[in-house]
């Protein structure tokens, strides 16, 4: 079932996919604060959807996300309170990305600059078409892509963050790639076959497996070794008395599928 949400975003539901499209391509799906309002809105009622297990992360046009709309900001240039809005706005967002209990996937056609490249970085995973491209450019304008580092940061080197957010040059597919930005580069025409694959298979998994270790792996990156291993040892032990755990181990001894309840 496809769903609109305003004339921004769409939203389609299908076999525990939820596809999530940014469609405002006329604004080249700028993250203006209404469209920031949209996907917090969208993001808080996936967070409690039972039925979707894996989001896809799209987006119209021939330009995934320029990042935020500067000529939102430039009417705003007088109020710091609306400037100050505004990228808290875009964090919680980011944020509802990274703790939502489903895995998101980023469909990255075209390209994807300053804040649209903190929203790849903010997803889970990322499948890029080999003509995308990535940038924070906003050292270019006199605006620090702060915020967008923050993402960043998490999923490159600090030597590749910074070289791109200093140089604010664009970089290619494969080079984001080879940086750890995005997981695979394909053919244009293959794009979706891939995506929608790698949201098959892990939507094939128990869906409340799924919830415990996307929590647990962005708890445990940010803890001292001893304390991850504490911390993931009792979340495994935790896991291993669910009845999707214990089914699961049964299925495999007995050579069989699972059947899952999601609990």
């Amino acid at each position: 079932m496809t769903q609109a949400t305003g004339n921004l975003v769409r939203q389609r539901t299908e076999n525990g996919i939820t596809t999530v499209t940014l469609s405002h391509p006329e604004r080249r799906n700028s993250l203006s604060m209404a469209m920031l309002e949209t996907l917090s809105d969208v993001f808080t009622a996936i967070e409690q959807d039972s039925e979707t297990r894996v989001v896809v992360l799209a987006a119209e046009g021939h330009v995934f996300c320029a990042g935020h709309d500067l000529r939102e900001m430039r009417s705003q240039f007088d109020s710091h309170e609306f400037q100050l809005a505004l990228f808290q706005q875009c964090s919680k967002v980011m944020q509802q990305i990274v703790n939502l209990p489903q895995p998101v996937i980023a469909r990255v056609a075209g390209v994807a600059t300053a804040a649209g490249c903190q929203l790849v970085a903010s997803c889970d995973l990322a499948v890029a078409e080999q003509g995308a491209r990535f940038a924070t450019p906003g050292v270019n304008i006199g605006l620090f892509c702060s915020t967008p580092m923050v993402a960043l940061s998490r999923n490159v080197s600090r030597k590749h963050a910074m070289e791109m957010l200093l140089t604010g040059e664009l970089i290619d597919a494969p080079r984001a790639e080879s940086i750890g930005l995005v997981n695979r580069v394909v053919a244009a025409d293959v794009l979706d076959e891939t995506v929608y694959r790698m949201a098959a298979t892990i939507a094939s998994k128990s869906g409340h497996t799924l919830k415990i270790g996307k929590s647990a792996f962005y708890r445990q990156l940010e803890m001292p070794l001893s304390d991850a291993y504490e911390y993931t040892a009792k979340v495994m032990a935790a896991n291993a008395c669910t009845d999707d755990a214990q089914e699961g181990i049964s299925a495999f001894l007995e050579k069989r599928d699972p059947n899952w309840k999601h609990q």
